[in-house]
């Protein structure tokens, strides 16, 4: 009984681009790298219908560094307020020493 090939997502965009960029006929391909037609075939039509996810990664990109400067901006005020916090902290403390004493 022979096993089933498994192919990497790389190999499965390099074939479908030799026959998208014109390389190589969808006849060459199979042939080439023994697959079936109908195999090739539903990598072109994934390949294809996923092609808007490439544009759509660098706007998700840009709204990920939007959110890291925000978390970033937010950090560097939290630092400050707990710095605050710490020298209000101290000088209570000192003062507080002072009148028991």
């Amino acid at each position: 009984m022979s096993r089933r090939r498994t192919f990497t997502p790389d190999f499965k965009a390099q074939v479908v681009l030799e026959e998208l960029t014109g390389v190589k006929s969808k006849a060459e391909i199979c042939r080439q790298y023994q697959l079936k037609p109908q195999v090739f075939s539903r990598w072109r039509v994934e390949f294809v219908g996923r092609a808007s996810e490439i544009f759509a990664t660098e706007s998700r990109k840009s709204e990920e560094q939007e959110c890291i400067a925000e978390l970033e901006r937010m950090v560097g005020r939290l630092t400050m307020q707990l710095e605050a916090a710490k020298k209000a902290s101290s000088i209570l403390t000192s003062l507080s020493g002072r009148n028991e004493g």
